[in-house]
């Protein structure tokens, strides 16, 4: 049964309402005319939206900035109306859209929790029976008596999340408020938001640009460009669908503003030439298999002689998480560079990420490890899924290979029948 139904839903609003002397002007002269007013274009900022959300349903909403996401929950949290369409919501409704924006500053602590619980409908017993629960999870112990305009502003979200997260309702309606506070806090946060999905069946609505935690909480995903409802459907498949077009768009930006580098730091001793992934055949390629081969070539320039330099070869994400290095420290009998043209390759004979979007950066440093080159996202590369991938596609971000034994027979990870040799 749908619990929450979306009709052709728009919203505009009026971009710009201040005109200037000139504008009004004209405007003035065109009404005495009897010529029409020139009107600004509204924004519109959701566009024709229609889907329904059954009951116990967990559905991420994913997307762009400007994309629509945080006006969506307003119209369901009854915050604003739309221009057009139809929303119902059926059962009370619990709206985390903008955590601690209404606590008092000159009210302490205490006050404010009763005050706060009355805006969200919960009765003064009722608050007064989790009072002590709500102050715990706060960590506020110590200044809940103390007037909140004396609090840092993790302490005020921290109250105002510990608040909210008290409502018994049947619908929660969730923007990025779990990330809130600092590292162990949100950890808190995100394990009160697991309890209240699976200990009350609550139907809930998360906006997050944390992926990795729709992907974790969520059974549904909705995702949204331009107001408009881009896709509907299996949470993996959909936030791979974000990933791949969020991708692009660093991709694009790399190559139209840096020509696809980005040049942290150069001594000017070194001139880089170009930075290629090669295919098993020695090919220019883009992208390699998941669990594939990885060669990277480096093609570069000395401007004068480097004694025993290190090479420094790896991979990160596109929002820089870095992910692999290797280093030619290792080499006792690492090479001088004389000026001139030179060439690195590095290989990986089995890169154990799944499918996705990287990059490569690249580094070298003198025989006194003084930076001379730096630079990431040097080649920006895609690993194609393999079968598994495109069978399960499970939450993983390694393919590693494995050797098993069951009740004492030895098996491979790639094939279901017992091999018939196999070391300890």
């Amino acid at each position: 049964m749908s619990i929450i139904e979306v009709n052709h839903v728009s919203k505009e609003y009026r971009l710009g309402t201040i005109t200037s002397f000139k504008d009004s002007a004209t405007n003035v002269i065109r009404r005495l005319r009897g010529k029409p007013v020139k009107q600004r274009v509204p924004f519109l900022a959701l566009d024709d939206l229609t889907f329904t959300i059954d009951e116990g349903e967990v559905v991420g909403i994913i997307g762009p900035n400007g994309a629509g996401k945080s006006t969506l929950l307003k119209l369901l949290a009854n915050v604003t109306t739309p221009t057009r369409g139809t929303l119902a919501a059926r059962g009370k409704i619990a709206p985390l859209i903008e955590v601690g924006a209404g606590l008092v500053p000159d009210l302490t602590g205490r006050e404010n929790v009763f005050l706060n619980a009355a805006i969200l409908g919960i009765s003064r017993a009722a608050i007064a029976k989790k009072f002590d629960e709500i102050v715990s999870f706060a960590e506020l112990e110590e200044f809940i008596d103390t007037p909140i305009k004396r609090y840092s502003s993790g302490m005020k979200v921290r109250l105002g999340f510990a608040i909210a997260t008290s409502v018994n309702a049947e619908i929660l309606i969730i923007d990025e408020v779990l990330a809130v506070g600092d590292l162990a806090f949100q950890r808190k946060c995100f394990d009160r938001m697991e309890e209240l999905i699976k200990g009350r069946g609550s139907t809930v609505l998360i906006v997050s640009h944390n992926i990795r935690q729709i992907e974790r909480m969520c059974s549904r995903v909705l995702m949204l460009e331009h107001g408009k409802l881009a896709a509907d459907g299996d949470t993996l498949e959909v936030a791979d669908l974000f990933y791949r077009r969020s991708n692009e768009k660093i991709d694009a930006y790399h190559r139209g503003v840096h020509g696809g580098m980005t040049i942290n730091y150069t001594s000017g001793e070194v001139t880089l030439g170009s930075v290629d992934l090669l295919d098993e055949q020695g090919r220019l390629t883009d992208s390699l298999p998941s669990g594939g081969k990885l060669r990277v070539r480096v093609r570069f320039s000395v401007n004068r002689v480097l004694k025993r330099p290190e090479i420094v070869v790896g991979t990160h994400t596109t929002d820089f998480f870095y992910l692999s290095a290797s280093s030619t420290a290792l080499i006792d009998d690492r090479p001088d560079l004389d000026p001139g043209a030179h060439e690195v390759e590095y290989i990986v004979p089995s890169f154990p990420l799944v499918a996705g979007t990287y990059c490569i950066r690249f580094a070298i440093f003198d025989q006194y490890q003084r930076k001379v080159f730096t630079g990431e996202s040097l080649k920006i590369f895609t690993i194609v899924p393999n079968a598994l991938d495109v069978r399960d596609a499970p939450m993983r971000r390694l393919v590693l290979p494995t050797r098993w034994r069951v009740d004492g027979v030895p098996y491979s990870s790639s094939t279901p029948a017992p091999m018939e040799a196999a070391s300890s």
